[in-house]
């Protein structure tokens, strides 16, 4: 009687510490290498944003009856063109605001200053030494010198910094066209490349890919919602003026992790120090806040919706954010997650194919058939 032959388990096995050891070291290296090449990093970022922004119209054209090349092309060409309408009627509307809005930024400034000078005298009356020092003196002297010259000194750096970088923004919207017209043709490309033995690995990987980016972008949206609705809440509650479009602003812009949230941080204390000329405690008030709402998007906010989109544990998620800014700085903060997102379907769908002694078994089967058939006539 013939032994029993046992089919082997069918259950991926888990990525050891080898693999994960791979995952982490290939993402500080790719995030080393990037940083090198952010003129190309930064297009292709903005252009995956456009195309899964775009995605979901190009197959509703699709399934309608069109074509992907002819859905890709009058999804691209109707959002730009209405991008291009929204800028042609706000023009005016900004030309025509434009005064006002510098005498508001004037006057955001004046406040900022007089915060600045006020607390430092302040700190002059506690101090024996500052005093001494004239410190306030000094800052208000290099304030003065800084606004009389700031445009003859940073003018030039900033004509050429837009230059530098506006082709390559310009690069955005044409790889997302190429994203939404070509990307089938590119996975058929890497599918053709691929043995059979291990197609439907490679299939799921490109999903995995495709749903880890998609997956991280949701998830910024949703961390950017929390900040809105959480500095949104306390500006209310400190009674600063606009507070829904305060928080927003310092939302978005703390998608530039650290610079931006220096700068949304600023923002906020101008208008708290304008809007309360005579107390500053709110100004200290918004800052803590800020710095509150911060500690909460990086121990708390982040893991729950960019790391849990990523299936990340929260606790690699706050290593990997120091991780990445210590390798790459700004640029590193920005692409450590998503990146590590990607490197980790990669490196646990790779560890699979190796780990798997069935995917080999066939991939070595197959090779002898292949073999076989081409060799079968010269014998």
């Amino acid at each position: 009687m013939s032994p029993v032959v046992r089919p082997f388990p069918r259950q991926p096995r888990a990525a050891g510490p080898l693999v994960w050891a791979c995952i982490l070291g290939t993402t500080c290296l790719l995030l080393f290498l990037f940083q090198k090449i952010l003129w190309l990093v930064v297009p292709f970022i903005l252009a995956l944003i456009i195309y899964y922004a775009l995605l979901p119209a190009v197959l509703r054209l699709v399934l309608a009856g069109y074509s992907v090349t002819a859905g890709a092309s009058l999804v691209c060409f109707g959002a730009f063109l209405l991008l291009g309408g929204a800028l042609g009627l706000a023009a005016p509307w900004i030309a025509a605001h434009a005064v006002s809005w510098n005498e508001w930024g004037g006057r955001y400034l004046a406040g900022g200053v007089g915060f600045v000078l006020g607390s430092l005298s302040s700190l002059e009356n506690s101090f024996e030494f500052l005093a001494q020092a004239h410190l306030t003196d000094s800052v208000r002297k290099g304030i003065s010198d800084f606004s009389a010259n700031f445009v003859s000194r940073n003018l030039a750096g900033a004509v050429m910094l837009a230059a530098a970088w506006l082709p390559s923004l310009l690069l955005a919207p044409f790889l997302a066209f190429f994203f939404l017209r070509d990307g089938r043709r590119f996975k058929k490309f890497i599918i053709h490349a691929v043995p059979n033995a291990f197609l439907e690995r490679t299939l799921y990987l490109l999903d995995e890919v495709d749903r880890t980016a998609r997956m991280y972008f949701t998830g910024l949206l949703k961390l950017t919602l929390l900040d809105t609705l959480t500095l949104a809440l306390g500006l209310w509650a400190l009674g600063i003026s606009a507070p829904f479009l305060l928080g927003l602003v310092t939302a978005v812009l703390a998608w530039v992790p650290y610079v931006g949230s220096i700068l949304g941080c600023a923002v906020v204390v101008l208008v708290a120090a304008t809007d309360f000329p005579g107390n500053p405690g709110m100004a200290y008030g918004a800052i803590g806040l800020f710095i509150l709402v911060r500690l909460l998007d990086d121990f708390f906010f982040m893991p729950m919706t960019v790391g849990r989109s990523l299936h990340l544990h929260p606790l690699l998620t706050v290593i990997m954010i120091f991780v990445g800014g210590a390798v790459a700085g700004i640029s590193g903060l920005m692409l450590v997650l998503p990146l590590l997102g990607v490197v980790m379907v990669l490196g646990e769908t790779v560890g699979q194919v190796v780990n798997d002694p069935r995917l080999q078994a066939r991939h070595a089967h197959a090779r002898r058939l292949r073999h076989a058939a081409v060799t079968g006539d010269l014998l």
